[in-house]
């Protein structure tokens, strides 16, 4: 747990357990209605509190994945994550997801986010590379990945297909040393 102050404000970061479960699905059906740049939308984020809690704990047992959850008054307001591969060659590669709730949006909580996700990283001393995709058309989130030190590696078109509109993604990663 690490602690940090933005716009005199104090937020906690942590690790997330079992017990943030409910928590955590409440604010990602939040989130969900926030943001067309993420994968889900509003009702297709469909996950049983009991699934939750073992995606949980079976992501806190694995030395190469990470949910990790800020908080503002025990209320949570960014989520950052990593996936590890599970085959021995793929394992030292992790996929980063990151959401921020809208009313924070801009105030340095992603920044934060990846910074503990890099420092976590090289103290795993298993995760290598971090790999992100996202939307091409997402200014806000590419120039946050650009400015913490994300490469652009390359694009997916068609990668995701809202209504009838498909949308390109740009991969981008990072090396861990």
């Amino acid at each position: 747990m690490e602690n940090f102050i933005i716009e005199n404000t104090e937020l906690i970061i942590r690790e997330a357990t079992k017990s943030d479960a409910k928590d955590l699905i409440d604010y990602l059906d939040k989130i969900a209605g926030e943001s067309d740049f993420l994968t889900f939308g509003v009702g297709e984020m469909i996950i049983s509190l009991e699934q939750e809690e073992m995606f949980l704990e079976n992501s806190y047992k694995q030395e190469n994945a990470l949910i990790a959850l800020v908080f503002l008054d025990e209320r949570i307001i960014g989520c950052v994550s990593l996936a590890g591969g599970v085959k021995p060659r793929l394992r030292h590669v992790g996929e980063m997801g990151i959401s921020v709730l809208e009313a924070y949006w801009g105030k340095g909580v992603g920044e934060m986010m990846i910074d503990y996700l890099i420092n976590w990283s090289k103290k795993t001393g298993v995760i290598r590379k971090i790999n992100l995709k996202v939307r091409n058309d997402n200014a806000r989130g590419l120039n946050l990945y650009k400015r913490t030190g994300f490469e652009l590696e390359g694009t997916v078109r068609r990668d995701m297909l809202i209504g009838n509109k498909f949308y390109d993604s740009i991969i981008m990663g990072m090396l861990i040393d």
